[in-house]
């Protein structure tokens, strides 16, 4: 159970100098309410500090959950880790993507970028301990990925696979649409009028980051899937919500990656 009141922070990562391609989401709650603010930054270091500690302020964060590799000692990955390798089995790369590696290119960069943010909200002094089970550091940090975290919940992907925008664009739609958006709200935080709807959410990145943040809403009530090993967990919807075709994929992905686990916390 997640407490009366409290505030979790969500980080979509993005690593270009130039263009806001990061944002930030404030999600806060009390017994009768819930509420978010998000705002977007580049990858330069002042632009970062700034509006990831304005966001911040002088909340008290129970969890943050970021949108890139991370490793609980903030170092360089560089490898191909279980989590990549169990969310990217054959039966969930054909239904809703392949992860990337943390060992390509991108995948440097995006852990750079992501070792940076979290750097940043560890650093604030608002962040709290990790109480959850698969806790990569002392501190609540916790790594999403709003692709799988979104796919794993449509009933079916195969009408959301092609057409204009990126996938996670297309699958963020389809939730809105058919409501598990909402109910994933009112699973965490049940009896609470939002303040703001999903559907006003219509940028790729501010939908990005508040994905993360309902990723650190489960870490705070332990009700998620979990996947990944010692080198690092992805954080995924609770088990209550992942679609029925998905359970038997993940239930077997362990064995077709080699190596891993998928953990099952919660309902």
């Amino acid at each position: 159970m997640l407490p009366v009141s409290g505030a979790v922070l969500g980080v979509d990562i993005g690593w270009s100098l130039r263009q806001r391609s990061s944002a930030v989401c404030l999600l806060r709650w009390d017994a009768q309410t819930i509420d978010w603010t998000i705002a977007r930054f580049t990858a330069q270091d002042d632009d970062r500090r700034q509006t990831l500690l304005a966001t911040i302020a002088d909340t008290p964060l129970l969890a943050a959950a970021f949108d890139g590799p991370l490793r609980g000692d903030l170092g360089l990955i560089d490898s191909y880790r279980a989590a990549e390798r169990l969310l990217s089995v054959r039966p969930l790369r054909e239904a809703i993507g392949k992860l990337a590696q943390s060992n390509s290119g991108n995948g440097r960069l995006l852990n750079a970028a992501t070792n940076a943010c979290a750097r940043l909200v560890m650093e604030s002094g608002q962040l709290g301990a990790a109480g959850h089970p698969q806790a990569i550091h002392e501190l609540a940090i916790a790594e999403a990925f709003p692709n799988s975290f979104l796919g794993l919940m449509l009933a079916n992907p195969a009408p959301h696979k092609g057409g204009r925008g990126s996938r996670s664009d297309r699958y963020y739609t389809a939730l809105v649409a058919d409501g598990t958006l909402d109910r994933l709200l009112r699973l965490h935080l049940p009896g609470r009028l939002a303040g703001a709807s999903f559907a006003s959410v219509t940028n790729h990145d501010d939908r990005a980051a508040l994905v993360c943040a309902l990723t650190a809403l489960g870490v705070v009530g332990a009700d998620y899937c979990a996947a990944g090993d010692a080198d690092g967990w992805i954080i995924l919807p609770p088990p209550a919500l992942i679609a029925p075709w998905a359970r038997p994929v993940l239930r077997d992905a362990a064995t077709a990656a080699a190596g891993g686990q998928i953990i099952m916390m919660g309902g």
